[in-house]
């Protein structure tokens, strides 16, 4: 049931600023805030047209002196009429000076004028209601509004766009024509006719299974891109660890000390490298020690490397003389067997300070180290581009739907479940009754994603993460 109130809420984010826009959203809309707005113009604001925007002040008329009512400020008014508005119903857009007192006094108005205050996300649930968007578009709605990189803002865009919606939906609609056939036939199935092509079906099954495998793999790409890629920066202390992160963000982030155990616990922070977030991890360096805090700090970095994606493993390569590069191999190789699924990048510090022959015979020992200078800051650029490597942009680049929705990811692996089961008995020749079962089952995954199957519980949880006022 779509709700009738009419909501209001702060649109822009909380606090001073130059300027603040509160929404009104619902059929009462434009009448509850023609009761409180004054046009310079003398102009009735419910006669005005849609998409139009007036200058005035907003008045309380339950205080001041005689008829003219307290002024509380001037601002513009925008009106949007339904359904061409976001949320397909009738929209008003105070735009005011950016003063908390200013804000909370006009919302306060309009409250006891009849309006009441808007949940999370409600104005988005709305135009999910009233059909202005499907509920993967909604929920692009809140990614977008949390993009903080170029990536995450081009996924949240494109699938905001209807691209994911548009992909489902055809593949849906395709795979009901079939089954609008299938159910068709047990209609009939007293006279053992067939209206539904096997060929062409079992094409489509494989088309659509060819898609959700696409769309399930991208969630491994789009689901760093969303969050970011976390990297962890490991080795002993005093290798540059700090000194490599300050490089990194350029920025003097970590306290770097020539004593060694100087960082005792995890620094993170985030970087953005060609459109992509990485969150880096300077970790305590790792040693034995009997020193209680720095043994915490060392605990930690173990639990960071298994948080991460990507671990750089740095090492002082000053000092990597014939016995320290037998131990180096050998930890390297623990790591690779400890970790066996993360990208694992070695780097040479300190390189500034080798001679090409002693590079090369590292390299010789330790192929495809990367040697750098964190102080110098030379090699870093290299580095970042090394990062990018560990990055399928390729779907990014040619602009292909990419999933970062858990919610989406799980569907559409249900959806694809039920599709090989449809697959297995079109070979397998069992009756239409029992593959009308399993074709129902992928219609309603493929329906959970778009929002043609829902619930109450289900939106609730959804539009709970997003922010008041959108």
């Amino acid at each position: 049931m779509i709700p009738q109130e009419t909501i209001v809420a702060l649109a822009t984010p909380s606090g001073a600023g130059a300027i603040a826009v509160i929404r009104l959203s619902g059929k009462d809309a434009i009448r509850i805030a023609s009761q409180v707005f004054q046009s310079v113009s003398g102009k009735d604001l419910s006669q005005q047209k849609t998409h139009t925007i007036h200058l005035g002040h907003i008045v309380d008329p339950s205080t001041g002196s005689g008829q003219v009512g307290k002024v509380i400020d001037q601002v513009l008014v925008s009106i949007f009429k339904g359904p061409n508005s976001y949320t397909g119903e009738n929209v008003v857009e105070i735009s005011c000076h950016g003063s908390t007192f200013i804000q909370q006094q006009i919302i306060q108005l309009l409250l006891r004028k009849g309006a009441k205050m808007a949940d999370a996300g409600e104005f988005t649930l709305r135009a999910f209601l009233n059909g202005k968007l499907d509920l993967s578009q909604a929920e692009a709605v809140a990614d977008l509004i949390a993009s903080d990189n170029e990536a995450s803002h081009q996924i949240a865009m494109q699938q905001m766009r209807g691209g994911f919606s548009n992909e489902i939906a055809k593949l849906r609609e395709e795979l009901l024509n079939f089954a609008s056939l299938i159910e068709l036939e047990l209609d009939f199935s007293e006279e053992d006719v067939e209206f539904a092509d096997r060929t062409a079906f079992h094409e489509l099954l494989n088309r659509i299974e060819f898609v959700l495998k696409r769309l399930i793999d991208s969630f491994a790409v789009g689901n760093v891109i969303k969050n970011g890629i976390p990297v962890a920066i490991v080795g002993e202390p005093n290798v540059g660890k700090s000194t490599l992160l300050n490089a990194l963000l350029n920025e003097e982030r970590a306290i770097v000390s020539d004593i060694a155990g100087t960082t005792r616990d995890t620094i993170e922070d985030e970087l953005v490298i060609d459109g992509i977030g990485f969150r880096f991890i300077d970790t305590a360096g790792i040693r034995d020690t009997q020193d209680h805090v720095e043994s915490i700090g060392i605990k930690k970095t173990f639990e960071k490397i298994e948080q991460a994606q990507v671990v750089l493993f740095l090492v002082d390569s000053s000092d990597l003389n014939a016995t320290n590069l037998e131990k180096l191999k050998i930890e390297i190789e623990k790591i690779k067997n400890k970790y066996p699924q993360k990208a694992l990048t070695i780097i040479g510090n300190k390189a500034d300070k080798l001679s090409d022959d002693v590079k090369q015979h590292i390299e010789n020992e330790i192929p495809n180290i990367l040697f750098l200078s964190a102080k110098q800051k030379t090699g870093v650029d290299e580095l970042k581009n090394t990062l990018l490597s560990f990055v399928n942009t390729g779907a990014l680049r040619n602009n292909e739907t990419i999933v970062t929705n858990t919610r989406h990811y799980d569907s559409l692996l249900k959806a694809l479940e039920e599709i090989q089961k449809v697959k297995w008995g079109l070979d397998a020749g069992i009756s239409s009754d029992l593959m009308a079962i399993d074709i129902r089952s992928a219609l309603y995954y493929f329906g959970e994603i778009t929002g043609e199957v829902t619930n109450d519980e289900l939106l609730g949880n959804i539009f709970a993460n997003f922010c008041i006022g959108k």
